[in-house]
């Protein structure tokens, strides 16, 4: 496995723009797919966007058209600029990643997560 460690959450008011980006601690044999998800109070956690090795993304429908994913898998770091945002958009941003070790044994990791508040 990998360890995730996320950054950039804040507070801000509605409108603004928001970057988080997540790194690995150290290399695996392979990251498949990247992503982050988010959790809101009281709700579960929820797909907020993915992106693959070959730059394939998917996007929640509450998203698209407002945040866009990135990865440079060199820097082993995949990004989420958030744009127009809106207090829905308030939760713990979570950095998934998905793939292969050197044991050749299949994983997921999780980074501990990153508030973010939109409020006025």
């Amino acid at each position: 496995q990998v360890q995730l460690v996320e950054s950039g959450g804040g507070l801000l008011q509605p409108g603004g723009s928001l970057r988080l980006s997540c790194v690995a601690s150290r290399t695996v044999l392979s990251i498949t797919t990247m992503g982050w998800y988010r959790q809101a109070p009281g709700k579960e956690r929820e797909l907020v966007a993915t992106i693959t090795t070959g730059g394939i993304t998917d996007y929640a429908d509450s998203v698209k058209g407002r945040f866009t994913i990135s990865r440079d898998d060199a820097k082993i770091t995949v990004s989420l600029q958030m744009n127009s945002l809106k207090a829905e958009d308030t939760a713990v941003y979570y950095c998934n990643a998905r793939g292969t070790g050197f044991n050749l044994r299949p994983f997921v990791s999780w980074g501990p997560g990153t508030q973010v508040t939109v409020s006025s």
